[in-house]
């Protein structure tokens, strides 16, 4: 269930906080941008360090790892490994973010389902979900249903047949989650655990600089431990890390299970494995799930 509590600004916050060199003050959001500037241009220092992150290993982002990432996510947000049987889910889950649907659960009421169904339509104008993009516009920042019932879940699990759907889905994921999560987690100095810790509570949180949001986590944690750029022990950040992850969770209006802490990442932290390395032994939800 992802939240994109910033509405129009999301990619303005990933990369003012990706470029920024460590705790800092929250960055202004100055209205709707994709890119660093107008142009595309990254500032010289921002471009430096992106040079730098991509020097390193690919960690998560590698494509064994990626799959994995995926498959630990799913065990989490839909209860298999099958990630990719969840393009045409659609459900609303009663937590007031509207119809989650989709490989991460992109939400009606969070602006990220409305950013997939526009770029999807812009390439594909006659598809089924492009009459429901003034309802989507009209109920983001909801959990209302109004002009989308009745409809709209047919109409989504009619496109996710579509090829072009599910590649528009992953490039939405990699765009808004994956990608500057991994980025972040590199520059924190993390390795490809802590990469897979900060984008599953991307994805879970979204990525908003308030207090349950992934940046409002991020600057709790690092009160209390430094991360290993800043010259802390990698373990000790990350157990700070997942107790804010923790806590906000439990702090939510509706409550969800925290297994995907309690018994899966703790797990793999407390085992010492900061390299994600398998097999993988975990449980969510009490259901147990393994990767050899």
């Amino acid at each position: 269930m992802t939240r994109l509590v910033l509405f129009g600004a999301p990619i303005v916050i990933g990369v003012s906080i990706l470029f920024s060199g460590g705790d800092s003050e929250p960055p202004t959001v100055t209205g709707q941008a994709a890119a660093p500037t107008q142009t595309g241009a990254a500032k010289p220092e921002a471009a430096e360090q992106a040079e730098e992150i991509d020097a390193l290993p690919p960690g998560l982002a590698a494509p064994e790892m990626k799959e994995t990432a995926s498959q630990l996510v799913a065990s989490a947000e839909a209860s298999t490994l099958d990630w990719r049987s969840q393009y045409g889910a659609i459900e609303d889950i009663g937590d007031g973010t509207g119809y989650t649907a989709g490989i991460i659960g992109f939400c009606s009421g969070t602006n990220d389902m409305l950013q997939l169904v526009e770029g999807y339509t812009e390439e594909h104008p006659g598809n089924p979900l492009a009459p429901f993009l003034p309802a989507l516009r009209a109920v983001d920042g909801t959990d209302s249903h109004e002009g989308l019932d009745p409809g709209f879940t047919d109409a989504w699990r009619e496109a996710a047949e579509d090829p072009a759907f599910r590649a528009a889905q992953d490039e939405t994921r990699d765009r808004l989650y994956f990608e500057p999560a991994v980025r972040l987690a590199k520059l924190d100095g993390l390795g490809t655990l802590g990469q897979f810790i900060y984008y599953d509570a991307m994805v879970l949180h979204g990525p908003g600089i308030e207090a349950d949001g992934f940046y409002g986590i991020r600057d709790a944690a690092m009160e209390s431990a430094d991360t290993a750029a800043e010259g802390g022990d990698e373990k000790v950040y990350l157990d700070a890390f997942l107790d804010e992850t923790r806590a906000a969770i439990r702090a939510r209006k509706v409550q969800r299970d925290t297994s995907r802490i309690d018994t899966a990442q703790r797990v793999f932290l407390d085992q010492g494995n900061l390299a994600l390395e398998k097999p993988l032994v975990w449980q969510v939800y009490g259901e147990t799930f393994r990767i050899t």
